[in-house]
């Protein structure tokens, strides 16, 4: 391992609560991705995209012009290969994220997720209308049951053009066609790109490139509009709101819920849940004076933008809440991070979840972590 470089607080964060927050990491050994940052050194041709490690006669480390993998493989080829495969591996995870979106339409529409509604009536009726779905005489339901069909539909559909494009402007659809970089569907997209990095088949970095640039678009006006949409209709479209960020917003007196994911669907009932009386009363028997919502990452921005709920920050620092993951059987996997006591489990004193993390309730001081 690499000697540990010692960077000043001031260059790892502007905002003043996390630099305390990791000064105080810092004195009591606990690892972040600040400090692992520090201690690891990055491979300077990995780094460069001139390391391929597409099959097993490899890893092939190109350092000069002319330099060939066993393959063939030039430098420019396999630096098409890195960026395509990190672009369809990001496209995966935003059009599972919207594919999941659709597979919950669908289940309000059909009455097989029974907590969830159509909050924003105007903009499914306005999103069916674009693509020519009767709204007429037809109920909320009717009308999002279709689609959601449409839109899963997007996903495996072999030919033609994903059919969200069309919001794209004239020109720009134009274009694409004209690159050849149009999506067909979001999955096809996705396994064609993996397919052409593959040892022995594109070779072409020009080429891979395209597919690279086809994918993207799949993603974009796929898989990621997809998602928008039906966290609009079924969550409401966000309107500006006043919310609090940064980790002063956990609580010293209340069980503290960071939500953590990549879509909205189980942060939604997890708020929901937060005000129920019995969930409110059973935290109160464990000495915490209620349920203190925050988020992370993404999720974090949703919960901010549509029930203005606090966000935590980006990165959780270990220790200052203990994570607990859901699996994806259900099709909504998150992880959440707790601190305090939870149901079906060994209650923690509720002042552990604070040796890190000495926090402000939010609610009074938003901007310090004393």
């Amino acid at each position: 391992m690499a000697k540990k470089k010692e960077r000043p607080i001031e260059e790892l964060s502007i905002d003043p609560a996390a630099q305390q927050m990791l000064i105080r990491a810092q004195e009591i050994g606990i690892s972040t991705a600040f400090s692992r940052a520090d201690e690891l050194t990055a491979c300077n041709i990995g780094g460069a995209g001139m390391c391929c490690k597409m099959c097993g006669m490899g890893p092939c480390r190109l350092t000069k012009e002319g330099d060939r993998g066993i393959c063939g493989a030039t430098i420019d080829t396999i630096q098409a290969r890195n960026l395509a495969r990190a672009i369809a591996g990001g496209a995966s995870a935003h059009s599972d994220h919207g594919r999941d979106m659709a597979f919950t339409l669908k289940a309000v529409a059909t009455g097989e997720a029974p907590d969830y509604r159509i909050r924003d009536i105007v903009k499914l009726r306005h999103i069916a209308s674009l693509y020519g779905i009767p709204t007429e005489d037809r109920t909320s339901e009717d009308i999002a049951s279709d689609l959601a069909d449409l839109y899963m539909a997007q996903f495996g559909q072999q030919r033609g053009s994903v059919i969200l494009t069309k919001r794209a402007p004239k020109k720009r659809q134009e274009l694409w066609h004209e690159k050849g970089v149009m999506p067909r569907g979001v999955d096809r997209e996705v396994v064609d790109l993996l397919h052409r990095t593959h040892i022995g088949d594109d070779q072409d970095p020009h080429h891979i490139l395209q597919g690279a640039v086809r994918t993207a678009i799949a993603d974009g006006w796929g898989g990621s509009l997809i998602a928008t949409d039906v966290s609009d209709i079924l969550f409401g479209t966000p309107a500006p709101v006043m919310g609090a960020s940064n980790l002063g917003v956990l609580s010293t007196d209340e069980v503290n819920v960071v939500v953590h994911g990549h879509e909205p669907t189980l942060s939604m009932m997890i708020v929901a849940a937060s005000q129920d009386p019995e969930i409110i009363e059973y935290a109160r028997s464990k000495g915490a004076k209620g349920v203190n919502i925050s988020g992370i990452c993404c999720t974090a921005n949703e919960m901010l933008m549509r029930q203005g709920i606090p966000a935590a920050g980006e990165l959780p620092a270990t220790g200052a809440c203990h994570p607990h993951r859901r699996g994806r059987s259900d099709g909504c996997g998150r992880a959440v991070h707790h601190a305090g006591p939870r149901r079906g489990c060994q209650p923690l004193p509720h002042r552990d979840c604070h040796d890190l993390a000495q926090g402000q309730d939010h609610r009074r001081d938003p901007y310090r972590v004393r």
